[in-house]
């Protein structure tokens, strides 16, 4: 049996331009094939990667949700004293050497809203500018530098 039998199944190619299309419609097929099998591989990664993304904001929203139930509770039905003490005023003005801490701006929930944010991908200019819509918040840079830290 030659060569040429062998490799067309038996038949001999009618000529070598025949065999140059039958060869190339096959690799064209191969291709079409792979192409395929990519962009399947693809949209399964991400598939998975938007899944994982999803778990993990979940996860991190609870979490900070537990932190922030954990810094103000939230109110129970039995509960009848208040969680916090009344703050007592000063007698006398407290000495000059004495320093305050400063005081810092914005509320824990503009904190964590801007957190939350943060974790998700927001850029820092939309983390602002919702600060200042759903706050009041017009000066939110020293929230974002203490979660984003300072800007470069």
């Amino acid at each position: 049996m030659s060569a040429e039998k062998f490799q067309s199944g038996g038949r001999p190619p009618a000529s070598a331009a025949e065999a140059a299309q039958r060869l190339a419609t096959i690799v064209d097929a191969a291709e079409r094939a792979a192409a395929s099998v990519i962009d399947d591989a693809e949209r399964q990664g991400q598939q998975h990667l938007d899944e994982a993304r999803e778990r993990a904001d979940r996860i991190v929203a609870e979490r900070l949700r537990e932190l922030a139930d954990e810094l103000d509770p939230p109110h129970s039905e039995d509960r009848r004293v208040g969680h916090l003490k009344p703050v007592e005023a000063l007698e006398t003005a407290p000495d000059e050497d004495e320093a305050l801490a400063p005081r810092r701006s914005g509320s824990a929930g503009a904190r964590l809203l801007a957190t939350q944010m943060a974790v998700s991908g927001a850029e820092r200019e939309e983390i602002a500018a919702r600060l200042r819509s759903g706050f009041d918040i017009e000066d939110a840079d020293e929230i974002l530098d203490a979660i984003l830290g300072p800007k470069e």
